[in-house]
């Protein structure tokens, strides 16, 4: 159980911060999302989650009804730092999770913790995996769970390739200088996922990637020029092919239930003010439980959403969680 819980008043939304620092329970209430509970893990170095989950927390609950917890790490003074590797408070959370959304990035969480998110991933719960959770896990060798590491060799890729489709393997845009401009692939444009989905840019460069088979990519990632969304796209090898930036599969550990995957490896903070790729995440959360995607969701924020450009070290030092949620005008 969370300890005691302090019930905020925000934009009408009764907001949960629990005394747990970094955790973020927002319980949401009427609308299709009724009765879910979305758990939103955070803990990347770079792209900003501390700022993109409860941001997507606030759309789902208070737009949608999803219950929602976010966890972000902490350090020993319970402000969010996204370079504390083993820090996952609140973990019980995934104990009833009926669905998963992850920004991550190296994270190298307690057995126990890791225990708890391996028991939801054998229950089928789905997943939906942004920008670096592709390689979600940096964990030693001689780590009880090395096999989820980026680096492993029980898993090849480990739990990126494992249950996402892909792990790290390369910028395939110029970092920081090149776009990517999300081109919907063919024959995939009636898919539910993609409902009200229209002019996705990320200003985050195109990944290399190379999703198995099995993977149903649903948009490419045209490299642009520059990071301005109105920018042409480069010549030459970089767009031919262009890379898989949205994808789906089925996970399924041994002896486990299968669970659905949605990966992107777009997803920053700063891509996420893009309304077309909220409205993708969003689309995602309601198609990998099974639940009818809504023609146009509703994907605005609820709140001033002014993200940080991604980068290390960039991260707003000495907050609290509940900091990170935005504000009313």
């Amino acid at each position: 159980m969370l300890s005691k819980i302090v019930v905020l008043s925000l934009l009408g939304l009764a907001v949960n911060a629990a005394e747990t620092p970094g955790v973020l329970q927002l319980p949401g209430g009427n609308g299709p999302g009724a009765g879910k509970h979305v758990v939103l893990l955070g803990g990347d170095e770079e792209y900003r989650s501390e700022e993109a989950l409860p941001m997507l927390a606030q759309i789902l609950a208070e737009r949608h009804g999803f219950r929602c917890t976010v966890l972000l790490p902490v350090d020993e003074q319970g402000h969010v730092d996204p370079a504390n590797t083993k820090s996952l408070p609140g973990s019980e959370a995934l104990d009833s999770a009926d669905a998963i959304v992850m920004l991550l990035r190296f994270r190298n969480w307690p057995d126990a913790d890791m225990a708890r998110f391996e028991a939801a991933l054998k229950r089928g719960v789905p997943v939906v995996a942004l920008r670096t959770s592709t390689h979600a896990f940096n964990i030693p060798k001689d780590g009880a769970y090395h096999r989820y590491s980026f680096n492993s060799k029980e898993w090849p890729g480990g739990f990126g390739r494992r249950v996402l489709g892909e792990t790290w393997v390369a910028h395939h845009g110029h970092h920081k200088v090149e776009g990517c401009r999300g081109i919907v692939e063919p024959g995939a444009e009636s898919h539910p996922l993609l409902n009200g989905v229209r002019d996705v840019f990320a200003d985050s460069d195109v990944y290399t990637a190379n999703p198995p088979d099995d993977a149903r990519i649903l948009m490419r990632g045209q490299v642009t020029k520059t990071l301005d969304p109105a920018s042409p796209p480069v010549e030459g090898e970089k767009n031919n092919p262009m890379q898989p930036v949205v994808w789906t599969r089925t996970h399924a550990l041994e002896g486990a239930k299968p669970g659905t995957v949605v990966c992107t490896t777009m997803g920053a903070a700063s891509d996420l003010a893009n309304p077309g790729l909220r409205r993708l995440v969003v689309n995602a959360v309601f198609w990998a439980q099974h639940l009818p995607v809504p023609a146009e969701a509703a994907a605005d924020p609820t709140g001033v959403f002014v993200p940080t450009m991604y980068g290390f070290n960039t991260f707003k030092k000495g907050l609290r969680a509940e900091a990170f949620l935005p504000k009313a005008p």
